[in-house]
């Protein structure tokens, strides 16, 4: 059975690019062996990220975040059972911010800013395949 996880959570500690290189990279090298695919974004200290694969696979994942001392304020937004992916194509792809158009974000949510703590996880799982569909996606 898959699944799609959609959470967000905010850095304990401030990150820089080389921080987040070694986090996706890491995440590409565990999503691949264990079945998962999926989104990470990050943005002004938040993370929102979309997980999909095997139900047990997943869960373990998002278990293994939740103690994951550079995650504070962890907020499931959305769990659901899935028929197929939608975001296939990456063991862990990253969101290009600087694509982010503020329209397409007003589009799903109530102001320009990329809030998940103001947003359901249907809302960004929308907002995710429109980013994919327009190149923002950037693979992984």
């Amino acid at each position: 059975m898959l699944v799609r996880l959609v959470y967000a959570s905010r850095a304990t500690r401030a990150l820089g690019a080389a921080d987040l290189a070694a986090i996706l990279r890491q995440s590409r090298e565990h999503n691949h062996a264990e079945g998962i695919t999926g989104l990470l974004c990050f943005s002004e200290g938040q993370f929102i990220q979309v997980l999909e694969g095997g139900r047990d696979a997943v869960n373990a994942r998002y278990k293994y975040i939740m103690g994951d001392e550079r995650h504070g304020d962890l907020v499931l937004l959305s769990y659901d059972e899935i028929q197929e992916r939608r975001f296939a194509g990456w063991t862990m792809g990253q969101v290009n911010l600087q694509r982010l158009n503020p329209a397409l974000v007003l589009k799903y949510s109530s102001s320009q800013r990329l809030d998940p703590y103001a947003m359901s996880g249907r809302a960004l799982t929308a907002l995710f395949e429109e980013l994919l569909s327009s190149g923002a996606i950037e693979c992984g």
